[in-house]
């Protein structure tokens, strides 16, 4: 009995010594991943991976299958991401800029065949087919707001101007269709509103402003003025994850749209997409032991998940976790990227192949996510310059 005490009271002390320390051993640089500059090697092998499986069909073609086999949105969004991620580092590196943007032009080729080809429903999960969109003829936010997005990033980047028409079109239907709804919000699914895709759409209009001329100023502060006084949750003072046409709350604030919205934000309302990014952090960054996470939910919630939150266990979420990258990176936050990071290196399971490095524990959206982490920020101040210079 003394011996096996002894042996359990041994490994609770070795326990007690080296699990505070195990972080050490992980612990990430945030200038390792993210530089004002050009992009450090390690993001650069990322985003190798994501030109490489660009560049060959078939190794495109198995990705995305794999991913649409669990949830045909993360096709599309792991697009977006990596589209916005190029766009960003053709800032970075004007030298490279005729090869991000032709992997950028063939992406958004891509989408806009397939949406063409495969209809509304290709990049949407299967529950869209379930019920009429109440504002008709039917068509998704998520959809026109994200292909708007890629365009004018592109744009922003160099000029194109076969791209122009296109999303002329696509911004006059968002925006008459937001008008439909007296919270001016637009459904991604059948009265569905999201607010991670309206978030997506105004930043949208307002580069579509700034690069075209300011058509939907007073849009955009209605906008903002029924959002802050509706959509915002009395417990947390998050902004709403979902509602319906008529402004009706469907779900609360989650991670997996959150922290993208308050992005989003920081090109209509610096002061507003602060507030959130600090609300959100409040309620769901957490850090146990030097490793960071996100929570799905705030601790207040009460309801069911859905299927956007990925695995959630004990409150902690993929999706949010993931997301909260681009929060922290995109709000200079640099102990709680810090942090975020050491957790991807320990339970990410970084595999780097010829130049490319790869996440096991992830798939191609979320290696877009943490790539888009890393090199964001000259797009949206080259929006800011444009805008000041326009004004």
């Amino acid at each position: 009995m003394k011996r096996f005490l002894l042996l359990h009271l041994s490994l609770l002390i070795g326990a007690a010594i080296w699990l505070p320390c195990l972080h050490l051993l992980f612990r990430a640089d945030p200038r390792d991943y993210r530089a004002e500059g050009e992009p450090p090697q390690i993001t650069r092998a990322i985003a190798a991976r994501h030109i490489a499986l660009w560049q060959d069909t078939d190794f495109k073609e198995h990705e995305l299958a794999q991913m649409r086999a669990v949830n045909a949105e993360w096709d599309f969004m792991g697009r977006t991401y990596l589209v916005l991620s190029l766009a960003n580092m053709a800032c970075r590196e004007p030298d490279k800029e005729a090869d991000y943007l032709d992997v950028v032009d063939r992406i958004i080729a891509d989408t806009l065949r397939l949406e063409e080809e495969k209809g509304l429903f290709h990049f949407l999960m299967s529950y869209a087919r379930g019920a009429p969109f109440v504002v008709q003829p039917p068509r998704s936010l998520f959809l026109d707001g994200e292909i708007a997005l890629m365009m004018a990033a592109r744009r922003l980047v160099k000029e194109n101007p076969d791209y122009k028409p296109l999303m002329d079109e696509r911004i006059a239907t968002m925006v008459a269709r937001m008008e439909e709804s007296p919270v001016l919000a637009a459904e991604s699914y059948p009265n569905e509103c999201w607010i991670f895709c309206n978030t997506v759409a105004i930043a949208a209009i307002k580069l579509s402003d700034i690069l075209d001329g300011p058509r939907h100023p007073d849009f955009i502060e209605r906008w903002l003025d029924v959002t802050k006084r509706e959509m915002l949750d009395p417990e947390t003072g998050l902004l709403y994850a979902s509602y319906d046409v008529a402004g009706v709350p469907l779900q609360g604030p989650e991670g997996s749209s959150i922290w993208m919205a308050a992005h989003c934000l920081q090109l209509v309302d610096e002061e507003f997409a602060q507030d959130q990014y600090q609300r959100a952090k409040k309620e769901l960054a957490r850090s146990v032991l030097g490793f960071g996470y996100a929570r799905e939910w705030p601790p207040s919630y009460i309801g069911p998940a859905d299927v956007d939150s990925g695995p959630v266990v004990a409150g902690i979420s993929t999706a949010s976790s993931g997301l909260a990258f681009m929060g922290a990176s995109a709000f200079g936050d640099t102990d709680y990227l810090q942090r975020l990071l050491t957790s991807l290196r320990f339970a990410g399971f970084p595999v780097e192949t010829d130049g490319r490095l790869m996440f096991c524990a992830s798939n191609q959206v979320g290696d877009a996510v943490v790539l888009y982490a890393a090199v964001l920020g000259p797009l949206w101040e080259k929006a800011r310059l444009l805008e000041e210079k326009g004004s």
